[in-house]
């Protein structure tokens, strides 16, 4: 891997490290894989009060040797960057504080990326390190109805806030994934209409389905709230619904791009920084 690890703006104090024990592996469709983790570490864990909790995953590079145990900040401060781990940022499926357990959903596509095959050939006993969790998301309760709008990368995100709704709750949820067969179960009101958008065959991130089928969709009366994750291409051609065509109030939208079709996350995350990463 040729990329530099992406810098961070992060401390030890806001990211804290944990050390989780893989526990078991699920294979929820034939493109994503759920990772439950626990152990000893999980004491270390400090749960936040945000229903999209997010973790920076760190998987050392080969050939480099690290102190052991491995401490993520450490390494950080004694070694020079281009040794650093990478990260990849997850969400946080569900937490399980009695049990002592989480879940992190990945999405799988052979050996492309690093987390993807890191889970699909993960195994109990495994180690998962990671620093956080962040967050910035709870859906609103004065809302009147809710609109979710997302591709696979965001899967997790989205049902993880779909299913903190209360049971009266109602609204939309555009899902894209890559076929029918990656459809997966979500426990979602009875009044959220839940419609998955396969792309049938297109690259993700090169479909327009999903902006298509949010920009296009009859919403219901009152005031929404926004939770819309995913492909950066996607979340700038949906601000233009939300902000021009809807005439939707800043505070009123969660639009954020969790990746860029080309990109590895090191770059993705740098480019942050410039015109072509603004969302």
């Amino acid at each position: 891997m040729s990329t530099v690890p992406a810098a961070t703006s992060a401390t030890k104090k806001s990211r804290p490290q944990v050390n989780l024990t893989v526990l078991r592996k699920e294979q929820l469709t034939p493109h994503m894989v759920r990772i439950v983790a626990g152990g000893d570490g999980f004491s270390d864990f400090t749960n936040n009060g945000f229903v999209d909790r997010y973790v920076k995953i760190v998987f050392p590079q080969p050939g480099v040797d690290y102190p052991s145990p491995l401490d993520l900040w450490e390494v950080r401060e004694t070694m020079p960057r281009e040794q650093w781990p990478y990260t990849r940022t997850y969400t946080l499926r569900w937490v399980d504080p009695e049990a002592r357990e989480l879940a992190i959903d990945f999405v799988v596509h052979g050996d492309e990326g690093l987390a993807g095959p890191w889970a699909a050939n993960a195994r109990p006993g495994d180690t998962l390190t990671f620093t956080g969790p962040g967050g910035a998301y709870n859906p609103n309760p004065d809302a009147d109805w809710y609109l979710f709008a997302g591709d696979e990368a965001a899967l997790p995100a989205m049902a993880a806030c779909i299913e903190s709704l209360p049971a009266d709750a109602t609204g939309l949820a555009f899902l894209e994934v890559g076929s029918e067969a990656d459809i997966q179960s979500i426990a979602a009101p009875a009044g959220l209409d839940v419609r998955w958008l396969p792309r049938n065959g297109a690259p993700a991130g090169s479909s327009d389905v999903l902006v298509k089928s949010v920009a296009d969709a009859q919403w219901p009366a009152g005031t929404v709230d926004v939770f819309a994750h995913g492909e950066r291409g996607y979340m700038k051609a949906l601000r233009e619904v939300f902000f021009k065509q809807r005439g939707l109030e800043r505070r009123q939208v969660s639009l954020s791009g969790y990746w860029a079709q080309g990109r590895v996350e090191d770059v993705f995350q740098a480019e942050k920084k410039l015109p072509v990463g603004q969302i």
